[in-house]
């Protein structure tokens, strides 16, 4: 029998994913399951994104360029502007979800055992991505304890090597929902710069930034132009995440030529998922407005009914809509699995995501959870003390 390849065998599985069978039995079992799992807004798509698929015309569905249509990119170069990020749309290129624009930003700059520093916890697919890739992923560890605050600067400059070609930040951060203050910003673009690094931010997040405090882009750090890299999407910012529509944005232009042979590889973005992403662009200020006094109502209701478990700590959150909890068990993944098997409230339960996953150092994390804090309410009242009387009665 073939065997499959070591690259294969060490893809990580995904800490999101992997409980899905064990749902599923839950469900079989006449069992309702709230899913704090997985950053799936519940929030409603803006209808004129779906207004222009549904009333389109087409009568060929073709092939748009390898970088996205022209139009598309002139109008997120016009968004960008909107955020004090200028860029022209020749620095754009339209991706397959913000994950392809990671694979070609790694791609594009880093070799077979390069080094990429990634403070951690970190999104989960990261460890897939440098995987794929054939990157080392060098963690830099921040600290519950410390609200998951970026770690002193000379914690990354001791971890620089040769090898080392970038340090990608996620702003505001899954799974912590830590939003890096602009002096933080200001910081790693010192680095970057020192050391001839790329600066790698995923801020697909970047509209959910909560208590007043604005979103700092590393594009706006007009000293990092040939070294910034932004990876975006519309997945959560317009409740689009089955569009599949991203984009990865430089003003290095040999990133963008790179990138492009990448892109032309896979020939086009999904052309009628280009044209509700880019209807979604005139989604008005008052839709992101409502929703991210949403999210703050729902992220103060979250944390406030997690202090109320005995032995657990909670980060709050400052963006995104995510955030960790530690929880007072050796083994947060075998709780998560005993909460669908075996465990249930009046024939309901609760799907967490295990934490461990968003690491990359052995060990770390094993007690903890993410939670996505995308449901309404009253569910999340009712998970969480789910959660709460769980605990009272698991044994490791």
């Amino acid at each position: 029998m073939p065997n499959i390849s070591q690259k294969g065998a060490l893809m990580p599985q995904s800490p999101i994913r992997k409980l899905v069978p064990y749902a599923e039995k839950a469900y079989k079992q006449g069992k309702t399951v709230y899913h704090l799992n997985i950053g799936q807004p519940d929030i409603k798509t803006p209808e004129i994104a779906l207004d222009a698929v549904k009333i389109n015309s087409l009568d060929i569905l073709a092939y748009t360029r390898s970088e996205g249509s022209d139009e598309y990119r002139a109008k997120i170069a016009n968004y960008y502007a909107k955020h004090d990020i200028i860029v022209e749309k020749e620095d754009i290129i339209v991706t397959t979800g913000g994950s392809e624009a990671l694979l070609f930003a790694f791609g594009s700059i880093m070799d077979v055992d390069d080094e990429v520093i990634i403070p951690e916890p970190f999104y989960a697919n990261y460890n897939g991505f440098s995987t794929a890739s054939g990157v080392n992923i060098v963690p830099v560890i921040s600290k519950i304890e410390d609200n998951f605050a970026l770690p002193p600067i000379e914690a990354f400059e001791k971890l620089i090597t040769p090898k080392t070609k970038a340090i990608l930040i996620c702003n505001p951060g899954n799974p912590t929902g830590y939003l890096y203050t602009k002096e933080e910003i200001k910081k790693l673009a010192e680095i970057v710069i020192k050391h001839d690094l790329f600066l790698i931010a995923d801020e697909v997040y970047r509209e959910f930034a909560y208590d007043g405090i604005t979103h700092y882009s590393i594009m706006q750090e007009e000293n990092l132009k040939e070294h910034a890299i932004i990876i975006d999407s519309v997945s959560k910012r317009y409740s689009m995440c089955g569009a599949r529509i991203g984009c990865l944005v430089s003003k290095n232009k040999d990133v963008i030529s790179t990138a492009l042979k990448f892109a032309q590889a896979r020939l086009s973005p999904p052309t009628l998922a280009q044209i509700a992403s880019e209807a979604a662009l005139q989604t008005p200020q008052s839709y992101f407005d409502e929703v991210k006094s949403e999210y703050v109502t729902r992220r103060d209701l979250l944390i406030s009914e997690l202090e109320k478990i005995p032995g657990i700590k909670v980060a709050k959150p400052k963006g995104a809509f995510y955030c960790i909890v530690e929880l007072p068990v050796k083994n947060a993944d075998a709780f998560a699995q005993w909460l669908l098997e075996h465990f249930d409230v009046d024939g309901e339960t609760v799907m967490v995501a295990p934490a461990a996953g968003f690491y990359s150092t052995p060990g770390v994390g094993l007690n903890q959870i993410r939670i996505a804090y995308v449901l309404q309410k009253e569910s999340l009242i009712k998970a969480v003390n789910i959660i709460k009387e769980a605990l009272k009665v698991y044994k490791d």
